[in-house]
């Protein structure tokens, strides 16, 4: 059956960056019931076609129906993007997707390795839930365009889901769940316990814990997972050396697991994983996703809010929290930000994200021009 019949399940990918192209490799070469189309849409057309010509190698080498293609994109509503798409309703719905998945945000993960500047030492002393703004501002775009749009169509975020999409269901913007994370977390202890697969293996965690957590951290520290009910023991022995990877080959996992999930959510299959923010919530969660109900997979001694409160606590190590509609600080960011922000150090409501990222972005711009501070040397650091 040809991957370009009318039968086949349209995949929209959003980026052309390093998590876009693990998930369109690992998608290439993903055999499924029903063949999926896959568009990517980037605003680099020539990053997009390359990826495109590379997964469609991989599909023909896999033998799989899946057929990619690339067209160019711009994330700004209205704009006339020629022949391709926007951040809008209009090309949501010239489009059609079974599945949209965000893999592209304003701030990258990386830029403190690639440019180091006072931007990035912000980033540094606040946490990377500092820019929750930038990592919100795409996704709620193409979240709002597809509720007027292809309203049918599953919304997939790979932006910093574990914060980002409480703020999506604060604005009423609808998010089914997020790729990476705990998802990623999840299937590096699966492969340590010997792939018991994940209908026996539950696992409960936030973004914040790629990191290993230190000797002083509180019991929010470290995932919390349970294999058949029970709990796992030594998560962090297990997790050791997957922790040791590079962070882009843990990005490049997070998109195989994250391919798994695209296509069974394209194809209508039943999953069972455990995902960052499903139904809105903070931190990620062990889930079941059938065609219109997500559920908790929670032991049966932990509840939902004490589950919901643990990963929200974990995520202040992120120097962020999400709740009720508004967005605050733990005093270690909030201290950070207020040196050049105070107006947003105070924290902020979802409602106000347009106008936070502006403000955001105006401060990156201008820190992005002063150079980082010097290391500190080891004598004075243990002053």
């Amino acid at each position: 059956m040809s991957a370009r019949s009318a039968d086949a399940r349209h995949v929209v990918v959003v980026g052309a960056g390093r998590l876009a192209r693990s998930l369109c490799h690992a998608l290439a070469g993903t055999h499924t019931p029903a063949p999926l189309r896959v568009t990517v849409l980037a605003r680099d057309p020539d990053a997009a076609h390359a990826l495109a010509l590379a997964a469609r190698v991989r599909a023909t080498v896999a033998g799989t129906p899946v057929a990619v293609t690339a067209r160019p994109f711009t994330a700004e509503p209205g704009a006339d993007p020629g022949e391709g798409y926007a951040a809008d309703a209009a090309s949501m719905a010239r489009l059609r997707p079974d599945v949209l998945v965000c893999a592209a945000s304003a701030q990258s993960p990386y830029e403190r390795a690639a440019a180091p500047s006072a931007w990035t030492d912000l980033i540094a002393a606040a946490g990377f839930g500092v820019t929750l703004a930038l990592q919100a501002e795409l996704v709620s775009r193409l979240a709002a365009a597809l509720a007027g749009g292809a309203p049918g169509a599953t919304l997939v975020n790979g932006a910093f889901p574990d914060a980002v999409n409480p703020l999506l269901a604060a604005r009423d913007l609808p998010v089914r769940c997020g790729i990476g994370n705990v998802a990623t977390l999840a299937a590096c202890l699966d492969a340590a316990l010997g792939r018991p697969g994940p209908r026996r293996l539950a696992v409960l965690g936030h973004h914040a814990h790629l990191a290993a957590p230190g000797p002083d951290d509180d019991d929010t520290a470290e995932v919390r997972a349970w294999l058949d009910g029970r709990p796992v023991p030594d998560v962090t022995g297990l997790l050791a050396g997957y922790r040791a990877l590079p962070r882009p080959e843990l990005n490049a996992l997070a998109g195989h697991a994250g391919a798994a999930l695209v296509a069974a959510l394209a194809t209508g299959d039943e999953v069972t994983a455990s995902l960052p923010g499903p139904l809105g919530l903070p931190g990620g969660y062990p889930v079941r996703l059938t065609a219109g109900r997500t559920e908790l997979r929670l032991p049966a001694e932990l509840p939902v809010a004490q589950a919901v409160a643990w990963n929200t606590a974990a995520g202040r190590r992120d120097g962020v929290e999400v709740g009720g509609g508004h967005v605050r600080y733990p005093e270690r960011a909030r201290a950070a930000l207020a040196a050049y922000r105070p107006d947003l150090a105070g924290g902020w409501h979802a409602s106000e994200l347009p106008e936070v990222a502006c403000r955001l972005t105006a401060l990156r711009d201008h820190l992005r021009t002063v150079p980082p501070a010097p290391a500190r040397s080891v004598l004075e650091e243990a002053r």
